[in-house]
């Protein structure tokens, strides 16, 4: 286990506005696990994708502004979302390494008395995590054996794989770590490393949901009994929408979706309720009444 360190953490808008309960479920498992976490009064990462497409400069400035506010204190980000980890790891690791762009950023910086130094780090919660695996075996009070889980890590986890190397791209281990060190067991399945659909659904429905219901299809094929994610986008995509995607093929999904962090609550002796498990939209009755867990 890697020596304690106390993070600022960033849980990012969708999570702070729309799913507050992976919030809560995050802070919990931290404080089982020793996990120092502060607040810090950080805005929108920004988006990875339309934002830096849009207007790659301003992207820049507004991550590496965030990225300020924990130098200040000198203490490396913990981000709970994909999305967010990839924007601040990738502005943070490109004003280290050119000092030009840095220079740039800096002069924007200025105007509001703030400096970008490169004194911090930035981790995925599932980094962290990973650290932890004897000591999150050492506080499971309720037994999964038998469980059977598709894990799904998300696209913005560990890609562009140069820079973010949080884990192999093609064969990401530590989820699946995570949650065997949990009790459950992690299944193959053919559409593991396939995106879930939320980025063409910005766009177009059909596609997005065709691409869900691969998802599910491979997942349940599998065994699987429960998705778990580690990514707000994924999570939502896969709690909000399985109805449309069973209609996509005339099925009917009806699959538990957690958020990593709830399967380490659950396991670590807190109820439905203490977690906000009755906010998800995808019913978790029977998974929760089959292991022992009292429906909030």
């Amino acid at each position: 286990m890697a020596k304690a360190e106390d993070y600022k953490m960033f849980q990012g808008c969708v999570i702070g506005n729309r799913i507050p309960f992976i919030e809560a479920s995050a802070r919990k498992v931290f404080d089982k696990l020793g996990i120092k976490t502060s607040d810090a009064a950080f805005a929108c990462c920004p988006d990875p994708v339309g934002f830096n497409s849009t207007d790659h400069l301003s992207w820049m400035a507004m991550g590496a502004r965030n990225l300020t506010i924990a130098e200040a204190e000198g203490k490396s980000i913990i981000s709970l979302c994909n999305g967010c980890f990839q924007t601040l790891k990738l502005v943070n690791e490109e004003l280290k390494h050119d000092d030009h762009e840095k220079e740039h950023i800096n002069k924007i910086l200025k105007t509001i008395g703030k400096e970008f130094k490169g004194t911090i780090n930035v981790k995925h919660f599932v980094e962290v995590l990973h650290e932890y695996l004897d000591k999150i075996k050492e506080n499971i009070t309720k037994e999964l054996s038998g469980l059977k889980v598709a894990c799904h890590t998300g696209c913005h986890y560990n890609r562009p794989s140069e820079k973010i190397q949080t884990d192999d791209p093609m064969n990401p281990v530590k989820l699946r770590e995570i949650v065997a060190a949990a009790g459950a067991t992690p299944v193959d399945y053919e559409e593991e490393m396939l995106c879930c659909g939320t980025g063409t659904g910005n766009t177009e429905e059909e596609p997005a949901m065709q691409i869900l219901s691969n998802k599910l299809t491979s997942a349940m094929n599998a065994g699987a009994e429960a998705m778990i994610v580690n990514c707000p986008a994924c999570f939502q995509q896969f709690d909000n929408n399985q109805k449309k995607a069973g209609e996509i093929g005339g099925k009917t999904f009806d699959i538990p979706v957690l958020y990593v962090t709830e399967l380490l609550a659950l396991v670590f002796g807190e109820t439905p309720d203490d977690i906000g498990l009755k906010f998800h939209r995808t019913r978790l009755t029977k998974f929760l009444d089959k292991y022992g867990f009292k429906e909030p």
